[in-house]
């Protein structure tokens, strides 16, 4: 098992959310809270880069559903960016890859970024 870190870069209502290392039951918390604070202070506009995700459960999957959730009831929209391996398999065998606004570039920093609107 390896463990998560999140890091997280804000532009006013955007922000970009890099992950790398293992997204599991026992690491959900270290991307909950930061996730989480970014609603509560308003930023509707999230961009997950999962460039270094190496690993993802069913409970990270979870959170990524909860927090897009989140997003729309905020008037906003998630997109996953650099998605591969284990997390694109479970995309697409559960049939959440189409739920999931995709994008293989990451954007190098947030001026200019653009997410699709809320579905």
């Amino acid at each position: 098992m390896v463990e998560l870190m999140v890091e997280v870069e804000r532009s006013g209502s955007t922000a970009l959310v890099r992950l790398m290392g293992d997204l599991d039951k026992t690491t959900v918390p270290q991307l909950q809270r930061p996730v989480r604070a970014l609603i509560a202070d308003g930023c509707t506009s999230l961009v997950i880069d999962t460039t270094e995700l190496a690993f993802c459960d069913s409970s990270g999957l979870w959170l990524l559903l909860e927090t897009q959730q989140q997003i729309r009831q905020q008037g906003g929209a998630m997109r996953l960016e650099g998605v591969h391996g284990v997390l694109r398999r479970i995309l697409e065998i559960t049939g959440l890859s189409a739920a999931f606004p995709t994008d293989g570039a990451v954007p190098h920093n947030l001026r200019g970024t653009q997410l699709p609107p809320p579905v």
